[in-house]
């Protein structure tokens, strides 16, 4: 790498962090993120940046505002302090899934969101797997909104399933597109669970769209958060016939109640990224494995810095 490149971290993961400076050969430069008295964010960056290109890593998860106060905080600091450029590394972007008015007098937060990391400095975002691709589009700058598939598919080949004996779900329509891709890649059938939400977070009706029967089902999203969707997807793809059920997902916001859920679900083993570190229950649930993305971000740092294609870290294998 070149000498120019500077990496940063924030609070909200430090073992994604140290994965990402490992793949790198970078040590974290040196910066302290800390907390007034009153709780207000404080950071120093301890070392110079001028005409640097500056990586700011930091994930929007719980506590996501403090952590985005953080991404904020850090930014104004570095180009306060001269730095040529500041790429935000946002593993997971929080407030992706307010990206529309779905009735009236509601805010477009993942707009808001997108305003305030532009004016805080930051001239590129590198992030994975967006709720909504079209949230790209509330930034004026680049963003790179690169994907958790390889690590997840690896993760399933493990398995060691024949396309004969698989099936990849959608657990509702809007993932089609990420389910048609792991379709695809595993040369399987795909089936979509048709759902009915009656409330945020709260999903009612299951109708199964295509035959799961004497198959391994495996159910394919872009987060988990309380898990009530999965867990009764995964019952109704039982119902259906299935084999078994397992899971994979890229972000694990996993709150309260989805390690209970996923314990007591059908499901037989859920694979999650450590885009968001795992809460202290979900540690305990012998039914999640969390694959390691921090050399795909290690790269896709490596490549934006030396002006390489990223699209190409994606191609169907």
């Amino acid at each position: 790498m070149n000498d120019d490149i500077m990496l940063f971290a924030g609070n909200s993961n430090p073992e994604l962090c140290a994965g990402i400076s490992q793949y790198l050969g970078l040590k974290l430069s040196d910066s302290h993120v800390g907390r007034f008295a009153d709780g207000e964010v404080r950071v120093e960056i301890g070392t110079s940046v001028r005409h640097k290109s500056a990586y700011v890593i930091q994930s929007l998860s719980w506590p996501v505002n403090d952590n985005l106060m953080e991404l904020l905080v850090m930014a104004d600091a570095l180009r306060r302090a001269s730095a040529r450029e500041i790429t935000a590394v946002i593993p997971y972007m929080g407030y992706a899934r307010q990206d529309r008015q779905a009735k009236p007098r509601t805010p477009i937060t993942a707009k808001l969101v997108a305003d305030l990391i532009q004016t805080a400095g930051i001239t590129r975002v590198i992030t994975m797997d967006l709720h909504a691709n079209q949230i790209q589009g509330f930034f004026t700058r680049p963003v790179d909104n690169i994907y958790a598939s390889p690590v997840l598919i690896h993760a399933i080949r493990e398995l060691d399933l024949s396309s004969d004996e698989m099936v990849i779900v959608s657990p509702d329509a809007g993932g089609v597109d990420r389910a048609r891709h792991y379709s695809a890649v595993f040369r399987c059938p795909l089936a979509i669970v048709d759902k009915r939400r009656s409330a945020p977070g709260v999903a009612h009706a299951m109708h199964l769209i295509g035959d799961v029967k004497g198959k391994h089902a495996i159910l394919v999203d872009d987060m988990i958060d309380t898990a009530g969707t999965l867990t009764k997807a995964a019952g109704a793809i039982l119902e259906h016939g299935a084999t078994a059920v397992y899971a994979a997902a890229s972000h694990a916001i996993l709150s309260d109640p989805a390690p209970e859920r996923i314990t007591n679900s059908v499901l037989s083993r859920v694979f999650v990224t450590d885009t968001i570190p795992l809460n202290e229950a979900s540690r305990g649930c012998e039914k999640i494995q969390v694959c390691s993305v921090g050399e795909i971000f290690g790269e896709a740092i490596r490549r934006v810095h030396g002006g390489a294609s990223v699209s190409s870290l994606f191609k169907l294998t």
